[in-house]
């Protein structure tokens, strides 16, 4: 049997004499790859904050390779070989990919010079061994999500890791980019790298970890081999209840169009895309990385300069130039990087949600905090939004309740269509509950939604039609029956393209 390389003894951790993780003991082998599940707010990422030194646990001890480690920080826990592939990136987007890669251990050269060429082609083996087309050279800004989320994967890597940490390193990555992540955690362990992956992906959970450990509310719920436990026991014992049905029932749509997009075109992201959106219907858009679902979304929104087509609305013609004249119009967008676009995580919720509809709160130019205050109160018992006060700063929320407040700011706006990109992105399975819900409860009220995804489950489940994209074009727009794996997978990869409705 391996030897145990990291353990915790009743380790618990209070904030402002709240515990928000009790008694947690863990023991974890060399070699071995761990899972860890539980809802938003199950205490995830204080028990990873811990084991890296950024938390000092209020009870417990921990070990690392059978020593007790008196006190952990981030710096102990690098030289010590513990590196976290972090859920939110945390890369500097104005320097490019080798810089972000080797901050902090650059290689040089005699004299104190960097050594460029040596990190650029490591930084280009690093790529090519996640098969990931980005160009060492290459700024972060300018990357997509996916592409973020591989350089922090590669970051990770570069070190000569004991024990990898890994938060929902899949949520923006297509079939293909996880079987290659897969394949070099295999390849990892074999090494005898420890990791702790943690996922509300249960069936990735299943295929890739030796055991699971499911954490609710902060407390131990049980340890499991995960070829004993099926998905479906790991999500009820997630939440404590029986989950039954996670999509609500589609409902028909309208007749009546809501929104019709006539040629639309921006550089060479976005090419000659045509499609109607009917008055309370969801239209699935889906697509592989670099299909140009994000940049259509943004285009639409004017994020993006169109080079071309036009935007009809209700029947009339509509400039949109700017987000702002997207909310005029009646649009609202929630992005798929909530982080960096969605939200400030610095800002407190009441200043989060009225972000965009500030003019509704102001009264002689001075905002009316009181209103401000009801409708927060309002928003957080809907939709159950879970923080400590009413005036906290959004960085002290999961990732799951930040996701919530980034929608409510979007529905603060009252609007007519609701684009919605990777809504479900970083949360769990009761949270995905309570957006499908949601969204459901737009529909039937009328509202029009876009809703991408990257999950053919969630498509197949929510949408009434589906439009399949490919190199910034809609390949086939799909429905009724149509609405399946493998026709949206052969629009998908070009394999087949019907005209579109």
């Amino acid at each position: 049997m391996a030897e145990s390389l990291v353990k915790t003894d009743s380790v618990a951790k209070e904030f402002s004499g709240v515990r928000v993780l009790d008694d947690i003991s863990i023991d974890i082998s060399e070699g071995e790859i761990f899972g860890i599940i539980g809802e938003n707010g199950a205490g995830k990422s204080t028990l990873i904050k811990i084991l890296n030194g950024i938390y000092q646990p209020t009870e417990g001890d921990l070990y690392f390779n059978g020593r007790e480690i008196e006190r952990m920080d981030p710096f102990r826990a690098k030289e010590m070989g513990i590196s976290t592939i972090p859920q939110e990136f945390n890369l500097v987007e104005h320097l490019n990919v080798y810089e972000n890669i080797f901050l902090g251990q650059e290689h040089q050269q005699k004299g104190l010079l960097l050594d460029r060429k040596k990190m650029e082609a490591l930084t280009s083996d690093l790529m090519d061994e996640l098969q990931a087309n980005i160009p060492p050279d290459a700024r972060i800004g300018e990357l997509s999500v996916a592409q973020k989320q591989m350089v922090e994967i590669a970051k990770a890597v570069a070190y000569e890791s004991r024990l990898l940490i890994m938060d929902e390193p899949t949520t923006v990555l297509t079939a293909n980019e996880i079987s290659v992540l897969f394949d070099l955690m295999r390849d990892l362990s074999d090494r005898g790298v420890t990791i702790i992956y943690i996922s509300h992906k249960l069936k990735e959970v299943k295929e890739i970890c030796g055991r699971v450990m499911v954490l609710r509310d902060g407390e131990f719920v049980g340890l499991y081999a995960t070829d004993e436990i099926s998905e479906h026991e790991m999500a009820n014992m997630m939440v404590g209840r029986e989950l039954n049905q996670m999509f609500p029932e589609v409902n028909p749509p309208r007749q009546e169009v809501a929104m019709e997009i006539k040629g639309l075109s921006e550089g060479d992201l976005v090419n000659d895309v045509n499609f109607h959106l009917k008055k309370g219907e969801i239209l699935g858009f889906f697509g592989l990385v670099g299909a140009g679902r994000t940049e259509l979304a943004e285009t639409i929104i004017g994020v993006r300069d169109r080079t071309s087509g036009t935007i009809e609305i209700g029947g009339e013609g509509v400039e949109i130039n700017s987000p702002r004249d997207a909310v005029n119009s009646g649009i609202a967008y929630l992005p798929e990087d909530r982080q960096n676009t969605g939200i400030l995580t610095n800002f407190d919720l009441p200043s989060n949600i009225t972000l965009i509809s500030l003019r509704k709160y102001l009264r002689n130019l001075l905002i009316n905090r009181k209103r401000e205050l009801a409708k927060t109160r309002k928003y957080i018992d809907e939709f159950n939004i879970q923080t400590p006060s009413i005036r906290a700063r959004l960085e002290t929320l999961s990732g799951g309740n930040q996701q919530k407040v980034s929608l409510v700011k979007s529905l603060d706006t009252e609007p007519d269509i609701f684009i919605f990109d990777e809504p479900t992105r970083g949360i769990d399975v009761s949270a995905k509950m309570d957006v499908f819900t949601f969204i459901n409860e737009l529909v039937g009220a009328g509202i029009s939604v876009i809703f991408i995804s990257s999950e053919l489950e969630e498509i197949i489940g929510m949408c009434n039609r589906v439009a399949v994209m490919r190199e910034g074009e809609i390949t086939g727009i799909l429905e009724g029956d149509e609405i399946n794996e493998e026709q949206i997978m052969y629009h998908a990869t070009g394999l087949e393209k019907r005209a579109v409705r």
